[in-house]
């Protein structure tokens, strides 16, 4: 009974998170380490898990419930806290033909509202202490602003509803991660974001978040944000007038930085994937997104599908645990029985140790 309790948001009902949550629970190892529990609909569930045992076979059954007390958390039953917010006939019921077809809905308001609420139910139960960690599939931004919750991401609904200020997104592929500057916004507003305080904000919170996956002397490298790190000044100023401050003072508090600089950042991730660093301080979203998804999306030319979309996302500086899947609904796929469920369990995996360490 000492595993974790991992509270599961169930994505979109219309997306790929329920057939990727069957799949990663058809995992007995998952059950040997955590104590999962999906927070969703038993609708959209029920249909994902006819579509996984028409394709893979699975043996698995849902069991229903109301509140934590009542789940099983034992391998072959998936416990769901089941919210009934989308209907049995709301789901196009095309799982028992012979080929399961997607579901063809796309982003809505139903899936924007039902999302937003399952992700709302897994922060009320860690903050009460009801679960160890959460775990989010993927939401629709667009669908969410349909159903009136303006948040360009889960990121903002965590900070606003744990009421935190200083926080980051940290992406990991194995030994690979990196935390961001800034995220959802434009670029040209990305580079007015780079400012000391910011940086010197995320090397602090990325130095902690190390630190709570058991790193004890995290090594962090520092993105420049302009080509060459701005030579000097040739192509920007940036890198003298803001980073290079903010390394400076994340120095003099004891935090490692190897390079004692800037790093450029064509070659910052060739470096971190050389051992360089155990974390990659980027200053805007495409910088760190895009070396994570060319490592961790694999994707077979002659089969044409994805043989991993592998890689997580954790929100550092919550006072709960949150990660994440690294991809997004897949509406034009989802409920055709290919989705791929290494993500979650990667993030799974993170999360158990994140609740492990602080437990510990």
């Amino acid at each position: 009974m000492d595993r974790p309790i991992l509270g599961i948001s169930m994505g979109d009902p219309f997306g790929n998170g329920p057939e990727i949550t069957v799949r990663a629970l058809a995992n007995k190892g998952i059950y040997d380490r955590c104590r999962p529990l999906v927070v969703g609909d038993m609708s959209s569930m029920d249909y994902a898990l006819r579509v996984a045992k028409k394709v893979r076979g699975a043996t698995l059954t849902l069991n229903p419930v109301k509140c934590v007390e009542e789940a099983k958390f034992t391998y072959g039953t998936i416990d769901v806290l089941d919210l009934g917010l989308v209907a049995v006939d709301q789901i196009p019921d095309t799982a028992d033909q012979d080929v399961p077809q997607p579901f063809g809905i796309g982003a809505c308001r139903l899936g924007g509202e039902a999302s937003f609420r399952y992700v709302e139910k897994v922060i009320q139960m860690a903050m009460a202490g009801e679960i160890d960690a959460t775990v989010t599939n993927a939401l629709a931004k667009e669908a969410i602003n349909m159903a009136g919750h303006h948040y360009s991401g889960h990121t903002e609904i965590y900070a606003d509803y744990t009421k935190t200020d200083k926080y980051t997104m940290m992406l990991a592929h194995n030994d690979l991660r990196v935390v961001h500057v800034s995220t959802h916004v434009s670029l040209r507003e990305a580079c007015d974001l780079v400012k000391k305080e910011r940086v010197l904000e995320c090397i602090r919170i990325a130095n902690e978040g190390c630190k709570a996956l058991g790193i004890e002397k995290p090594k962090i490298g520092v993105a420049g944000l302009n080509p060459h790190c701005g030579e000097n000044g040739m192509f920007g100023r940036e890198e003298i007038e803001e980073i290079q401050p903010a390394v400076d003072a994340a120095m003099a508090e004891g935090i490692w930085i190897p390079e004692k600089k800037p790093t450029p950042p064509d070659t910052v991730f060739s470096k971190a994937l050389g051992g360089w660093y155990d974390i990659v301080v980027v200053m805007y979203h495409d910088q760190g997104h895009i070396p994570l998804k060319v490592k961790g999306f694999v994707y077979n030319k002659a089969e044409r599908h994805w043989d991993a979309v592998a890689g997580i996302n954790v929100t550092l500086g919550l006072p709960i645990i949150r990660a994440s899947v690294d991809h997004g609904t897949g509406f034009g796929h989802a409920g055709n029985g290919h989705a791929n469920e290494l993500s979650l369990v990667n993030a799974m995996d993170y999360a158990i140790t994140l609740a492990n360490h602080k437990k510990r």
